[in-house]
């Protein structure tokens, strides 16, 4: 297996570790890691503003499923409670401007046997985003899937392309729209970690390339089922975005292929690579990606912050993206856990308006997630939404004030940005 597979994304743990390692945020307060100053002096894109999410700022509802690698189911919804609480959890999204939100339907729920589907854990949130008039993106597959399917198969994915037909069918019916979703979310991370290094499921090692394949496999047959069941759904492709800096005595040419390895899964939907699989144009409409405080690190070695030169600047890194594929960007997962939430949303703004006076035409920026949660590997709590998760009276969460008072900064200064375009 290619060393790429083994070591082209961050561990398990980017969602739930803690943030005071190794002085990730050092130089972040004082504008470091920013783009240079030509990015400051350009104006924005006069021919563009974000029209993709009904709200640029969306929240993400943490909604992993994957069995992990002592083999325990997660339920990161049921775990929250929001799939009990997803009406309220929705309005006190819209308090702060958020109207749109990333949320997941649990296939293992659906399929409990196969070929048949119970759409029962689904139907009440669908129904409470009507009511709360949130627009969500719904994803179909977040690292977990049910029992009775070997995701290697032919079989996994007519399976897969079948539930996803039959979701978009449920949604036009019940919604009268085509839904927005991501059929299968960050294909790479979960090749790696779960075929490649057996962190979760399937929880092997060496068939991480054999694993991204048959997913790119599962996601282009469920993109044609999809568009053939709800004519003008949009689908989005979501995947990590990381950058590896080569240490003393690297091959640059070595880590320079690393960095492109970690485009194959889109590169494959795309059908730039391994055209056999089916990818094209129809596969995805929008590019999704997802960026942690860890996801720039020295290969083998430690995580890189702001201050160290060989830090690539966010705002370069999705020009990069927003050039390969051609098609409309967001921010799909960013965040970080406790005190440093709202110092994390500064960096990130700053960096995504350099991107925009560069010319990304950038949709939207996912907090993610947007609601505390127990950590995946021992259950601890993880404070790092703008909510919290133990509701007040059973219903109302908690609001984290210093995230909340800089995402309203942060929303008046991008409307400024896209004001004067």
């Amino acid at each position: 297996m290619a060393e790429a597979d083994r070591a082209g994304f961050p561990p398990r743990a980017r969602r739930q570790a803690h943030p005071t390692r190794r002085g990730f945020l050092t130089g972040l307060a004082a504008g470091a890691a920013l783009a240079p100053a030509a990015l400051h002096a350009e104006a924005a894109p006069r021919d563009f503003a974000p029209t993709l999410f009904d709200s640029f700022f969306l929240g993400g509802f943490e909604c992993s499923t994957h069995r992990r690698g002592d083999g325990q189911r997660l339920d990161v919804i049921a775990a929250t409670g929001h799939d009990r609480l997803a009406l309220q959890d929705y309005r006190q999204l819209r308090e702060h401007g958020i109207t749109a939100a990333r949320d997941g339907v649990r296939w293992h729920l659906v399929e409990r046997a196969p070929g048949r589907h119970d759409w029962s854990s689904l139907l009440p949130m669908l129904r409470a985003a009507e009511q709360a008039r949130m627009q969500v993106t719904w994803d179909l597959m977040h690292f977990g899937w049910p029992d009775h399917l070997d995701v290697f198969s032919a079989r996994f994915v007519a399976h897969f392309a079948r539930y996803a037909g039959a979701f978009a069918r449920l949604h036009l019916a019940e919604t009268g729209r085509a839904p927005m979703l991501c059929p299968i979310n960050e294909i790479s991370f979960l090749s790696h970690g779960g075929g490649e290094m057996g962190w979760i499921n399937p929880r092997t090692r060496g068939r991480g390339a054999e694993l991204r394949r048959n997913l790119v496999r599962a996601a282009i047959a469920a993109a044609q089922a999809i568009r053939a069941a709800a004519p003008g759904a949009t689908l989005l492709a979501i995947e990590p975005l990381v950058h590896i800096a080569a240490g003393a005595g690297h091959d640059p040419a070595r880590i320079a292929a690393l960095n492109e390895e970690q485009h194959a899964a889109l590169d494959m939907l795309d059908g730039q690579r391994e055209p056999g699989l089916g990818g094209g144009a129809d596969s995805f409409d929008a590019v999704g990606v997802n960026y942690y405080w860890n996801h720039q690190w020295v290969h083998h070695g430690a995580r890189i912050g702001a201050d160290d030169p060989r830090y690539r600047p966010l705002a370069r890194l999705m020009q990069d993206i927003g050039s390969r594929y051609d098609r409309p960007i967001f921010l799909s997962e960013t965040g970080i856990e406790g005190p440093k939430r709202p110092e994390w949303l500064r960096y990130i703004g700053r960096a995504l308006r350099d991107a925009v006076k560069a010319g990304v035409k950038l949709e939207g920026i996912c907090l993610y997630p947007i609601m505390g949660h127990p950590g995946w590997d021992d259950d601890r709590y993880c404070p790092n939404g703008l909510l919290e998760m133990a509701p007040h009276d059973g219903i109302r969460r908690p609001v984290h004030q210093p995230l909340a008072a800089e995402l309203a900064r942060q929303q008046a200064l991008f409307r400024a940005v896209f004001a004067a375009a």
